[in-house]
């Protein structure tokens, strides 16, 4: 069974602090946080278009898609991923975090970490000496996550923050990790984020990216695409009376970079000693890249 999941390795209490970058602000115990300042690399810039799932939107117009997308997943996200993974993404994230060589004092950045699934795996790593940082772009899903810990009595040493992934509101050198879970893919400008987060790592910092990516098995591809594209929409109608968002999320899985080509990706963003690692057969893969 390991090998399957693991492929070729293996009364709302007092909102927690909010780190405060330039553009947030907060009222009461819900995080009103006013939209980020889009900044895009000269490259994208020039680019009319981009991908949206299998849709081709103005570049301009993503960011407010995707937004869409997971604001309206936000409150059924945990239900969203297991109806993807069949439940697996619970242990590919602990697999993710028992791998990633954080240690206690660390602190890491968790980008596209609203939910605090992964805050909270890497808090106890991490201890009271470390911190660990939420960023995520959407305020409705920081929301989920911020009371989800806070409810658990998970406050001392986290931070949530809206941010956007492509111009990190941090100084240079300010973290041991950055961690990312099914984040990536959704992003605009990949290389700028990849880039902006070696930028904020310390040198000798790792970043970790998890993300679904391209199966292995021609055979297992198929059986893969039949349940996200016929099985999938159904399931997010009937349970979460939302259809198109399933389908965005099954084909924005396709048009990632698949495993060679994000790992060439980091390299040319300045991470050394890139390595992938395939999960469930490729279903999903962990990139692991530092700072050098």
């Amino acid at each position: 069974m390991l090998s399957v999941l693991f492929g070729e390795v293996g009364r709302k209490a007092t909102p927690a602090r909010l780190i405060r970058p330039l553009h947030v602000l907060y009222m009461t115990d819900k995080v009103l946080l006013s939209a980020p300042r889009i900044l895009y690399h000269a490259r994208m810039s020039e680019q009319s278009t981009t991908h949206f799932g299998f849709r081709d939107v103005p570049v301009a117009d993503k960011q407010k898609l995707v937004g869409q997308v997971f604001t309206s997943v936000a409150h059924n996200y945990d239900l969203m991923n297991d109806l993807m993974s069949f439940g697996i993404h619970r242990l590919w994230k602990r697999h993710f975090v028992a791998i990633s060589g954080i240690r206690r004092g660390d602190r890491v950045l968790d980008l596209a970490g609203g939910t605090g699934d992964i805050a909270a795996l890497i808090k106890p790593v991490v201890g009271e000496s470390g911190e660990v940082v939420v960023g995520d772009i959407n305020a409705a899903m920081l929301n989920v996550g911020r009371d989800r810990l806070t409810d658990r009595g998970q406050i001392s040493g986290l931070r949530w923050t809206q941010l956007n992934a492509e111009a990190l509101p941090f100084p240079d050198n300010s973290f041991d990790a950055v961690t990312m879970a099914f984040g990536l893919r959704n992003v605009t400008d990949k290389d700028k984020a990849l880039a902006d987060i070696c930028r904020v790592l310390k040198p000798g910092g790792r970043a970790l990216v998890l993300e679904f990516s391209k199966v292995r098995s021609e055979l297992f591809g198929k059986l893969y695409d039949f349940h996200s594209f016929q099985v999938l929409p159904k399931l997010g109608r009937l349970f979460a009376g939302d259809a198109d968002s399933y389908q965005y999320l099954a084909e924005s899985i396709r048009k990632h970079p698949d495993q060679e080509t994000l790992k060439g990706m980091m390299e040319r963003a300045g991470f050394g000693r890139v390595e992938v690692r395939n999960l469930s057969n490729g279903i999903v893969a962990i990139h692991r890249g530092y700072k050098l």
